[in-house]
This record gives structure tokens, sequence and C-alpha cells, in this order.
């Protein structure tokens, strides 16, 4: 399979990247910002050869920060899709895989969850009007040893715990996410991306406590200690997905959310001073 791939260079991206080429799928064209490719300029871009999926992964997926700047949400999210998928149609690729979230399938709306509604809705536009099959993958915090700069929640949580920082909770102790470890997502998205003109939630599928989490990270760190504040504006406080459609086609996560966090934790310690070094800490 000969794919393109929007944000290579984040977490998801990287795992998926080396995974795909792994099992010996080519890379035709790679676009991510941290590289200096604005998804939103894919159609300056020129094909040599023939295509047969876009993976688009790309995206501002920070909320609070979208909330601040809607801006945010449609120059990448809502304006960066509609590129990607033009360029599908301008170049005869038949196929997109779009990240949306889990987000979607909650009540609380903002910009975010307004741009990703749209991704998914322009998707099956583009099928019904130019055939362009769609798979839309629904994630749930993914999270995993790498040095996302988008400073996921556990990302955050394990810096600050190993600076003996407070590890903030937006909510209660009875605040609830999905996670996914990265190799958990990873292999759900092989069992689904063969499919056509369907929707699949990606997760452990099990609502785990924020709070416990913490305590997990600050046992592993030895230091460290909770702060509740406020939750944030339109954020959900309770999140946990149904996978049974995925679980059909035989996906079970491997990676339990106590293993996942040590492994996590245990790669963040090794290289805590190269990670702060980047930072300019």
């Amino acid at each position: 399979m000969k794919f393109i791939m929007t944000g290579h260079k984040g977490l998801i991206g990287s795992f998926l990247l080396e995974k795909l080429k792994k099992l010996g799928h080519k890379p035709v064209l790679l676009i991510d910002l941290r590289e200096g490719q604005d998804v939103a300029n894919i159609l300056d871009k020129k094909l040599d050869e023939k295509v047969d999926v876009m993976i688009h992964l790309a995206s501002f997926c920070k909320v609070s920060k979208i909330v601040r700047n809607p801006e945010l949400a449609f120059h990448h999210n809502v304006l960066g899709t509609y590129k990607v998928l033009e360029f599908c149609r301008k170049n005869k690729i038949p196929k997109i895989i779009f990240t949306s979230s889990s987000r979607i399938l909650k009540k609380e709306k903002n910009p975010y969850t307004a741009s990703k509604i749209y991704g998914e809705e322009i998707c099956k536009g583009y099928c019904q009007c130019y055939n362009i099959d769609y798979i839309i993958i629904r994630p749930s915090t993914v999270y995993g040893s790498f040095d996302d700069l988008t400073a996921r929640v556990t990302d955050i949580f394990i810096r600050n715990a190993l600076h003996d920082n407070d590890l903030e909770i937006y909510g209660d102790e009875e605040k609830t996410l999905d996670f996914t470890y990265i190799d958990n997502f990873v292999d759900a998205f092989l069992l689904v991306m063969d499919k056509k003109n369907e929707e699949f939630d990606i997760s452990d599928g099990k609502g785990i406590k924020l709070n416990y989490v913490a305590d997990l990270i600050i046992k592993l760190a030895g230091k460290g200690k909770k702060k509740f504040s406020p939750p944030e504006i339109a954020q959900p406080q309770q999140i946990e997905l149904d996978i049974s459609k995925i679980e059909e086609l035989g996906f079970k996560p491997k990676i339990s959310i106590e293993e996942g966090i040590k492994r996590t934790f245990e790669w963040y310690k090794e290289n805590l001073e190269d990670i702060d070094k980047s930072r300019g800490k």
C-alpha cells in the first residue's frame, strides 16, 4: 500500500508510521507542521505516483487553547481537512482515513468538537459526491513513550511529578477519561484500515479516574502532589467509550493502564534531561 500521512511527527503518527513501514507499506508524502509543512498548503504539493490512501492525522487538539482562540480549530482542523480532501479529489486518491475525536460523542460542545464533526461530515460528503471512501477513527486520550509537544495529560502529569510540581486535575475526584496506550491504538488502527465508509471508536473501553492515574504517577515518582481546579469550559467530566464494534473485529487492549503508565513514566524519567533541554528548561 502506498500512502500519504499528515501529522506523522506526533505521538500517533510517529508510532503508526513506523509500524506501517515495518509491514511493507510505502509513504509517498509526509506532511507535518513540526517540519514546517502546513497541511493547509497541501494543494501546493505534486504527486508523481499513485496513492492508495490518505491518512489524515494532523490536527490542533488542545481544547482549552481552542476555546481561548477558536481560529486554531478553523485553520488547522476545518480548513486543513477541506484542503486534504480537495487534494484527494484532484489527485484521484480513492480513500481517506480521518482521525476525529471521541469528544464528539459527548453532550459538551466547543469549537474543537465542532471542527471534528465538520471533518466527519465533509468526509461523508466527498464520499457521496466524488466516490472517495473513508474510515473515521475516534481516538480517546492516547498516550505513550513519546515527547509530544501537544502536551497530553499524561505527559504533563509525569513531567510535573518528576519536577515535584502539582498534578492539576480540572474537576473532582470522580472525573474519568478513557485512556488508550499507543500500542493498543495502533493494533486497533490496523484492524480497521482496510474497511470502507464506517466509523470506529478506539480506546481501552474503560473510564479511569484521573485521580487514580495521578496517584499511580506520584507513586512511581516518589514526589509530586495533586491539585484540584474547576472543570474547564465545555469539557466532559465522565468519558467511557463503547468499543463493542471494534471488539467484534477481534480488538482487545493488550496494555493495561497500570502497565502503560509505568512504561511511559520510565521513558520520561530516562529522557527527562534531554526533554527539558529541548523545551528550554
